[in-house]
């Protein structure tokens, strides 16, 4: 071969090698139709949230996400093109404990000051109830409901553009019944006339796709916007005329869709993009004011509820402390002593969080269990990560000399790490990988 020929099949070969490379995150509905196109559409989207108003910087592989550089990501986007479309397949809150209502109150907050163009409505939006979800005045849809506390659609319109945004709330026999219709026949209804009126239809919701297809009238359904996928984005479906798209949880990252349409108002051309929400990405400067609100609510409530513990604390503790346990096991001690464990809660002091139940608990001895960590001044002993986290309360223990054995001695060591070392806050968490920083025997 000669080497004019050997060139030009080069040549070949990296156009094919782009080609591949570019269509893994872009595609055609009808490739022919694509010059057609009269409306060029950018859709910046978002899945779940689930309470992480900021990320846990316990791990680096947890360290994604939060808010403030949400906020940061889409004010550079927006620089971009100020015309983009912003929208949450909802999600946002979290119920698990107590301190997640103020959580969650600071995350619509939040999430107002973001500006979204709509928002679908989820069951764990309504934890805390209709009032505390819609007094924010955030956008919010639910496509199944005759509330007039919530829209059954939003549209909206940006340089002669028009956005149809619909959400399926699914009925739960388990949640508010009477929030919510089965029928879908005004749901479909609704998507005919979006759609005879050359709107985009965007239908969020909390269905898989299969469910979806099943229980949806998807026939006038130009983007479908399926239940979360753990952390990761999906890249996006083309189902005849519908693109379906799954986002991501956790509010770890953004995802982008740009798409033209043409005179029939069909999706010619699209191309995704994930946008992801490292510690690289920085805080916004204007949400500051709001999370300086947050924290300072956070360590008011964590006061009040110290005291109240410190009132209702009757008797001796039933944690000894690991100075107590090192001069029966000095050993282990020492090792112990050499580990992060040791320096744990200072960590939580560096990063402004030693007032946050949510990250205290894994960080201090006992905390919220009688006779556990309360604060740095009152209960400095059970401050960081010490022996009685894994192998449970030991004062009992140390007073017999040994004889009255711990509370967790017949646990494995997978399940004592397992109790803080789990995937949302520790994700790069593997034992066998973990276990030599500390090991030790009994």
């Amino acid at each position: 071969m000669s080497a004019a020929k050997k060139h030009a099949t080069f040549l070949r070969i990296v156009v094919i090698l782009i080609t591949l490379l570019f269509s893994a995150s872009s595609g055609f509905a009808n490739p022919s139709s694509a010059n057609q196109s009269t409306k060029t559409i950018t859709i910046v989207y978002t899945g779940n949230l689930d309470g992480e108003l900021e990320p846990c910087g316990c791990s680096e592989g947890g360290d994604k996400g939060g808010l403030k550089r949400r906020a940061q990501g889409i004010d550079e986007l927006r620089a971009e093109d100020p015309d983009l479309f912003l929208i949450s397949a909802g999600g946002l809150l979290i119920s698990e404990i107590q301190e997640d209502k103020l959580k969650s109150e600071y995350i619509l907050k939040g999430m107002t000051a973001l500006d979204y163009d709509a928002i679908g409505v989820q069951w764990k939006d309504l934890a805390y109830g209709q009032d505390f979800l819609t007094k924010h005045k955030l956008p919010l849809v639910i496509s199944n409901s005759s509330n007039s506390n919530f829209s059954q659609k939003i549209i909206f319109r940006k340089d002669n553009k028009e956005i149809a945004f619909f959400s399926w709330l699914n009925p739960s026999k388990n949640m508010q019944e009477n929030l919510v219709f089965k029928n879908t026949e005004k749901l479909k209804q609704a998507l005919a006339e979006a759609k005879n009126k050359k709107q985009l239809t965007t239908l969020a919701t909390t269905y898989s796709l299969k469910s979806a297809q099943k229980k949806l009238p998807l026939e006038n359904v130009d983007l479908l916007i399926i239940r979360s996928k753990y952390e990761l984005y999906s890249e996006p479906q083309q189902l005849g005329n519908m693109l379906v798209i799954q986002p991501g949880s956790r509010g770890m990252r953004l995802g982008k869709l740009n798409f033209s349409v043409n005179t029939a108002n069909k999706i010619t051309y699209w191309q995704h993009k994930i946008i992801p929400l490292p510690p690289e990405v920085k805080d916004a400067p204007r949400m500051q004011a709001w999370y300086d609100e947050y924290n300072t609510k956070v360590k008011e409530d964590y006061q009040k509820a110290t005291a109240l513990r410190k009132a209702l604390e009757t008797g001796e503790s039933i944690y000894a402390g690991a100075d107590a346990c090192q001069s029966c096991h000095k050993k282990q001690h020492d090792k112990w002593k050499d580990s992060r464990h040791a320096e744990a809660f200072y960590a939580l002091q560096d990063a402004g969080k030693a007032f946050d139940p949510n990250c205290i608990g894994c960080h201090t001895v006992g905390f919220k269990k009688s006779g556990g960590f309360l604060n740095a001044t009152l209960t400095g002993n059970l401050m960081h990560v010490q022996c009685e986290n894994c192998h449970g309360a030991a004062k009992e223990h140390a007073s017999s000399g040994g004889q009255t054995p711990v509370s967790n001695t017949d646990w494995p060591k997978e399940k004592m790490c397992g109790q803080c070392h789990v995937q949302k806050h520790s994700p790069d968490f593997v034992f066998e990988k973990y276990w030599p920083k500390i090991e030790h025997d009994k």
